[in-house]
């Protein structure tokens, strides 16, 4: 079962191809919606409000089967831009991220061949200058249990390095935990098999 995936932590450097005359400008965010990459993309076309095309790829997801993407070409010839990028984001492996390319138009065409590459090379270009890191794939769940029980919880918690991301420790305690997706099982399997103390997925509240 793969529990990791790699994605990026903040923005790449800007970085610049060229070709004949024609400038293209390649970035790289750290995304997790649709709606965080069309800020980016007004952004950057309000910065670059002189280019003639913004070109773009992003994807999102942690797990493969949970991978959305999208490819736009804008104005560009069919698969001429929005795939090259796309390519690169499935050739580095990367998720959770947009990549955009703004050309400026040096006047001279490049061909359909020509584009392919400049996209492409500009989109490789951007994520060479990313941090690229490698994160677990983690689901949440909620311990619940009464405050004399803690100290067996939190044996269990400290036992298997677990992470702690959020508790309430009152008489009716709750401890919510990231657990890795390959741990889950045998995890949870400790947390329910421990007298007095329940466990369940947030999905599940």
């Amino acid at each position: 079962m793969k529990d990791t995936y790699q994605t990026i932590t903040e923005a790449s450097p800007e970085v610049l191809f060229k070709d004949r005359n024609s400038k293209f400008y390649g970035y790289a965010f750290p995304i997790k919606t649709e709606e965080e990459a069309a800020k980016h993309l007004e952004e950057l076309r309000a910065s670059h409000h002189k280019a003639r095309h913004w070109c773009y790829a992003w994807q999102t997801g942690k797990a493969e089967e949970d991978h959305h993407y999208r490819a736009n070409d804008d104005g560009e010839p069919s698969n001429s831009a929005g795939m090259p990028i796309y390519g690169q984001i499935q050739s580095f492996d990367v998720t959770n991220i947009l990549i955009v390319v703004v050309r400026y138009f040096g006047g001279v065409k490049l061909g359909v061949g020509g584009l392919i590459n400049a996209y492409k090379t500009a989109a490789q270009m951007a994520l060479e200058a990313s941090n690229i890191l490698k994160r677990t794939i983690d689901e949440v769940f909620v311990i619940k249990f009464d405050y004399p029980e803690m100290n067996k919880v939190m044996q269990v918690i400290k036992k298997n390095n677990l992470n702690v991301i959020d508790q309430k420790l009152e008489l009716d305690c709750r401890i919510y935990i990231a657990v890795r997706k390959s741990d889950v099982e045998s995890i949870y399997t400790k947390f329910d098999n421990t007298y007095k103390v329940e466990i369940s997925g947030l999905e599940d509240q």
